[in-house]
């Protein structure tokens, strides 16, 4: 097994973590491993099984050891069991699997193991100074004169006993706190607390395969806050598609930080997905796919968006309605996008439509358009839209109902058209030019 250790604290003399620090370092562990376990002062992960997903073990330990400080992770170690793998971090030696583990494991000091802390005096009256020294005592001295947590602690260090875990379970819903060390005098620096409870959520939501279209930043004011000052305050993020980079949802946040003002000093975070998606695999290749340069046009409408406004950036989305000229609408840019469905439409749909359907000419009941039409294939119903309504001037509104038969035509000079008549209104005999194939 290959474990490693994520110390919070590095200085013997600070304090140790909380229960929410070693809860939020958890769950940005989980999208490395399912197997993580909170173990003292520590979060464990057993990582074997998943090097290979992350590009092998160097990848692997070398983004580790990049993000984590940001996570407030003094050191981190590697170790075959776990519990080695915690006293090497508090060691502050990084590899336990250099080579073999007895006696890497035997040169380290006692107190890095927890059993041993308790026993700290008696055993340095007997001459212990490392951990091999407390292992080359009789096993039977030590198991009548200290507590059985010893022993057994010992040998699960040294792979000798199987160890036993709680292991974390990623939540169904995702909200984090986190007071800040200082207190905040204006937006924008509310983003280095923030990014680490990002970090969290995105470690959340690859453990459960997702991402998040929106969430919440939430920040707490001061008690000693101005009279009329509110509590706090919270501002929304929201994105077009599913996302878990940090980076991207980073910089959307520090795009809308910079447009508030803070109205006290604030002193702690919340964040909380609002809405989360299962994110689904489009390449089934069983072939590596080729890391993609740049940034994707979604992300830089978002980050755009961000800086002008949503309702100043937008994008077209194809709606689900048979009637041609409503099949696309805008919406800005951050909105999530619906899901697309599968469609079966089995007639022609044309390349290019007019804005405004033209009304043709007619030679007897043949319909003209540089040149007298010939019907290829139809005719293909189109009847809906009693649910539209469509604002007029002076405030007025009708109905966008059509009922209409829609045909490929083939025009002598000017190629294969897409022609319709109507089925409602005055003159049903009227025949009109709605789009062109390319």
């Amino acid at each position: 097994m290959l474990w490693v250790a994520l110390l919070t604290r590095s200085d013997p003399g600070t304090p140790p973590p909380d229960d929410d620090q070693l809860r939020g370092l958890s769950m940005y562990a989980l999208q490395f491993s399912p197997r993580t376990a909170i173990v003292e002062d520590a979060v464990v992960v057993e990582v074997e099984a998943s090097t290979r997903l992350f590009g092998g073990r160097r990848a692997l330990r070398d983004r580790i050891v990049a993000e984590v400080p940001e996570l407030g992770v003094g050191n981190v170690a590697w170790a075959p069991t776990s519990l080695a793998a915690v006293a090497f971090a508090r060691a502050g030696r990084e590899n336990g699997i250099r080579g073999p583990l007895t006696p890497l494991l035997d040169a380290l000091p006692m107190d890095t193991l927890a059993a041993v802390r308790p026993h700290l005096t008696t055993l340095s009256q007997l001459g212990c100074k490392t951990l091999g020294d407390v292992r080359a005592l009789p096993r039977g001295g030590i198991s009548r004169r200290f507590d059985k947590q010893l022993l057994t602690a010992l040998d699960q260090a040294y792979g000798l006993r199987p160890e036993v875990h709680e292991w974390v379970e990623a939540p169904q819903t995702f909200r984090a706190r986190l007071e800040l060390m200082s207190r905040v005098d204006t937006a924008p620096a509310l983003l280095f607390g923030a990014r680490r409870l990002l970090m969290q959520l995105c470690g959340w939501l690859a453990a459960r395969h997702a991402g998040t279209t929106a969430f919440v930043l939430r920040w707490i004011h001061d008690a000693m806050r101005p009279r009329g000052s509110d509590a706090g305050g919270e501002l929304t993020i929201r994105t077009a598609a599913p996302m878990r980079d940090v980076d991207h949802l980073c910089r959307l946040l520090v795009e809308n930080l910079a447009k508030v003002q803070l109205q006290a000093p604030a002193g702690d975070l919340e964040l909380e997905a609002l809405d989360v998606h299962a994110l689904q695999e489009h390449s089934k290749s069983l072939l590596p796919d080729v890391a993609q340069k740049g940034e994707s046009l979604t992300l830089v409408l978002e980050r755009i968006a961000a800086r002008l406004g949503p309702e100043k950036v937008l994008r077209p989305v194809v709606v689900e309605d048979h009637r041609l000229e409503w099949q696309t609408r805008w919406q800005p840019a951050p909105q999530a996008l619906p899901q697309k469905r599968a469609r079966r439409n089995r007639f022609p749909q044309p390349s290019f439509i007019l804005a405004k359907p033209l009304r043709l000419a007619m030679r007897g009941d043949k319909p003209m358009y540089q040149g007298v039409l010939q019907m290829l294939t139809g005719p293909h119903r189109v009847e809906g839209g009693w649910w539209h309504r469509v604002r007029e001037g002076d405030d007025k509104e009708s109905t966008a109902v059509v009922v209409r038969d829609y045909w490929v035509a083939q025009s002598p000079h000017c190629g294969v058209l897409w022609v319709f008549h109507e089925h409602l209104g005055r003159d049903q005999t009227a025949w009109y030019l709605h789009g062109a194939f390319a």
